[in-house]
């Protein structure tokens, strides 16, 4: 079993993990040692005891307020799958454009052909 040396508000521990999560630990122990940071900056020193409970109290609150906020989420995503499936079942309504005539693609071919040959005639004489 791998043992790590982590840091904690200035203070050094060194902890024993599986194998493999070494990594967990060492951003486990980043995170304690930001809140322990906080906490001697804002108090000054503390005994080693009262530091890690305090710092522990604080992410347990970070914690708690993340998991409500993805809870939250949870339930907005339910009731949006929600309201995509209900749209998904609606019957969509079939639109129909109308078909130009061919009598009048054929005049309007009549035309432009015509409109070329006024301006190639304008042109020539320019």
């Amino acid at each position: 079993m791998p043992e790590e040396t982590i840091e904690i508000g200035g203070k050094t521990f060194e902890v024993a993990c599986q194998a493999g999560e070494e990594q967990y630990l060492q951003a486990a122990a980043r995170m304690l040692d930001a809140e322990a940071r906080t906490l001697i900056d804002q108090i000054g020193r503390l005994p080693e005891a009262r530091m890690l409970l305090m710092s522990g109290l604080m992410l347990a609150d970070k914690t708690a307020g993340a998991e409500d906020r993805v809870r939250l989420l949870e339930e907005e995503l339910v009731a949006a799958r929600a309201e995509l499936d209900r749209v998904r079942a609606t019957p969509r309504e079939r639109v129909e454009v109308a078909a130009v005539p061919a009598a009048a693609i054929e005049k309007l071919s009549e035309l432009a052909a015509r409109a070329e040959a006024l301006a190639d005639q304008i042109e020539t004489s320019a």
